[in-house]
């Protein structure tokens, strides 16, 4: 379990991140939503150690995160941030295979070469493996990194934007993945999202942000009310259900 209590970031005497509590909902997909500059990143950031906090604590499995030895943490969470360019020179499979160096460092063992064979193959990149990273498009690319994700074989996986930069057909495709690694992988995963509807099309949870603070934390249902998002985002909305779902129309 993971509990966020209190936390808070300023930046240059203005206050980001104000108050934040929340616990994250195990085996679950979360979403986080809002404006531009609520705070949905940096509270990203903190839970996940990539940015420091000011106040506050966020509890881990009964222990602050800021006590987890890396190694450690890092077979438990796994995090992919808006800017994942590497400058090396890599292969699909390269890229992937830094999945397993919390496990194995550099010396990889039978296992280890299992666990990658089947993110490639859950990926659908078995057949790419050996190009390289930046020759593929941009769909390719973020299923790489996924697959990467895969390999490290955490339970916990956090991804700043994974849509960002996608064409509709790459971001739905990458949304469906994203569901399928809580509902045949058993992953408990926590995203900060812009579009709502891909929030409430993919997700269980919803944590809706403005100014730093959270407005309203619920299910999809509890957070898609046409009040709700019309406060936190300045404008009219109506609601559709569209396959069970509830989606929005702004205006």
């Amino acid at each position: 379990m993971m509990k966020i209590n209190r936390l808070s970031k300023s930046y240059g005497g203005r206050n980001v991140v104000n108050n934040v509590n929340f616990e994250i909902p195990k085996g679950k997909v979360l979403s986080l939503i809002g404006p531009n500059g609520a705070g949905k990143s940096t509270v990203l950031g903190m839970i996940s150690r990539l940015v420091e906090r000011d106040s506050g604590s966020v509890e881990f499995e009964g222990l602050d995160i800021l006590r987890w030895k890396s190694r450690d943490l890092s077979k438990k969470l796994a995090i992919l941030t808006q800017s994942n360019n590497i400058n090396a020179k890599l292969t699909v499979r390269e890229l992937v295979t830094f999945g397993r160096f919390p496990y194995s460092g550099n010396h990889l063992t039978a296992e280890d070469s299992r666990i990658i064979d089947e993110a490639l193959a859950y990926m659908e990149l078995t057949d790419m493996q050996d190009k390289f990273v930046d020759e593929l498009s941009g769909g390719q690319r973020q299923r790489a990194y996924i697959a990467m994700v895969i390999a490290q074989d955490t339970e916990y996986v956090f991804l700043d934007e994974p849509t960002n930069n996608l064409d509709i057909y790459h971001a739905t495709n990458m949304m469906k993945i994203i569901r399928k690694l809580c509902d045949e992988l058993g992953k408990t995963i926590i995203l900060v999202l812009h579009d709502i509807n891909y929030a409430a099309f993919y997700s269980d949870y919803i944590c809706a942000f403005k100014d730093g603070k959270i407005e309203k934390f619920g299910t999809v249902e509890e957070v898609m009310q046409k009040d709700i998002l019309s406060e936190i985002y300045n404008v009219d909305f109506e609601i559709r259900e569209i396959d069970g779902k509830p989606l929005s129309i702004y205006y």
